[in-house]
């Protein structure tokens, strides 16, 4: 038996956790740069407001029903995922961390001290909302994508309380029905639409296809869907996950630069990021992607990248803040209204299997690296940081609606007041 755990529009829900007075109001969570809706509450849900859309064009509607407006608080939500996932893997013998907000369980020699699914649902559902405060919808099937299909029918489907259980054909047959193909795992907008033109309008309707006609006429990964819509699991997760071959660190600014201090400033933040990712993998590169671009809209659009090679492998962040500072001038240029730069490794090997080079010194500072790491870890990000990070605050993302990152900044900790 498999599971999904997904927690109910978890930014909003998130933004609730430490803030009971908005709990039982509506609330709505924006995108990078206060772009765009991305997270909607279910409270919020029942006032129609739009997703996905800019937060201009909905700005007074949101107004006129008094909605919480937050910016996205990407530190309270990582750590919220961390502890949530926590709690999540004392149900099962096998976890799979989907996304940030959704947990696969698989139930093998595991036996739940509840015989009852249902029960064993909503006792996950109970532990979760007692050591986070956080919903969650539970939904259980024989495969992952009957799992990930009770959840959907535990979350918005009538006739469920958060948990549905798929153990039955009858159970099959019902939640299937209810279902449209589009809402189906791995489903996008352009494929259901082509399905819904072959008359297979539902998931049910999928269900009852041929797999390996679905393979002629689309790929091996709709007929899989279509077998484990039935029972028969195709669907495998590594024991261990592979390392990531590329890391990147990118993102638009909050507003349009021209300086190159400030432009030079962000390309050094990204290169730490990206470096501290590589330890974390523990990888090295040699190859450093770095780019800066403006506005695709404007007049003059302009947009340079290059690939810098570095003498040896490296995660080091004061090497690679030497390489942006050594090729900046490439890439800067006058009068342009720079809106976007990154930084990405490119071809990454592992620290354990490298071979020195004897006539090339190696820059790599290990014990600088690991203290720093180990204050940041301890204090909090940025305790600890490279000068040229902290040149300018201008290239940050806008959040005028960020609330306090309560968990991850000694600052914003929750105060208690009692009065006797």
């Amino acid at each position: 038996m498999y599971a999904l755990v997904d927690a109910v529009a978890f930014y909003a829900s998130a933004e609730k956790v430490f803030d009971p007075a908005i709990r039982s109001k509506p609330v709505v969570v924006l995108t990078n740069n206060d772009g765009c809706v991305c997270a909607i509450c279910p409270i919020a849900r029942r006032l129609n407001i739009p997703k996905f859309q800019p937060y201009f064009k909905v700005k007074h509607l949101l107004a006129k029903h008094k909605v919480v407006v937050r910016s996205s608080n990407y530190e309270l939500y990582a750590d919220l995922s961390d502890r949530m996932m926590n709690v999540i893997s004392r149900f099962c013998d096998k976890q799979y961390i989907y996304s940030i907000d959704e947990s696969f369980l698989h139930f093998t020699g595991f036996t739940p001290l509840i015989n009852d699914w249902h029960q064993y649902g909503h006792l996950i559902r109970r532990t979760v909302w007692r050591e986070t405060k956080l919903p969650v919808g539970v939904g259980f099937g024989s495969t992952p994508t009957l799992a990930k299909a009770a959840n959907h029918a535990a979350k918005k489907l009538k006739g469920f309380n958060g948990v549905a259980v798929i153990d039955s054909e009858q159970a099959r047959l019902r939640i299937l029905a209810a279902m449209d193909v589009a809402d189906i795992w791995g489903v996008g907008k352009r494929l259901a639409k082509k399905l819904k033109q072959l008359h297979i309008n539902s998931a049910l309707d999928l269900a009852k296809q041929d797999p390996l006609q679905m393979k002629r006429l689309f790929n091996v990964v709709l007929a899989r869907t279509v077998d484990e819509l039935n029972g028969r699991t195709c669907l495998e997760w590594d024991e261990v996950r592979q390392d990531k071959r590329e890391i990147f660190s990118t993102r638009s600014f909050g507003e349009r630069l021209t300086d190159p201090t400030v432009l030079k400033t962000a390309l050094i933040n990204h290169c730490t990021i990206v470096a501290r990712k590589l330890r974390l993998q523990r990888s090295l590169t040699k190859r450093l992607l770095l780019f800066v671009a403006s506005s695709p809209h404007e007049l003059n659009a302009y947009k340079k990248s290059l690939v810098y090679e570095l003498p040896t492998s490296s995660a080091d962040s004061c090497v690679f803040a030497n390489a942006i500072s050594e090729v900046f001038a490439q890439l800067y240029q006058q009068n342009v209204r720079f809106y976007k730069c990154g930084v990405g490794a490119l071809e990454l090997s592992s620290q354990q299997f490298q071979q020195s080079d004897l006539f090339t010194p190696n820059k790599n500072n290990i014990k600088l690296m690991k203290c720093l790491d180990s204050v940041n870890a301890r204090y909090g990000s940025n305790t600890l940081a490279l000068a040229s990070q902290q040149q300018s605050q201008a290239w940050h993302m806008k959040r005028e609606f960020l609330s306090p990152q309560y968990t991850t900044r000694w600052l914003h900790l929750p105060k208690i007041s009692c009065n006797l």
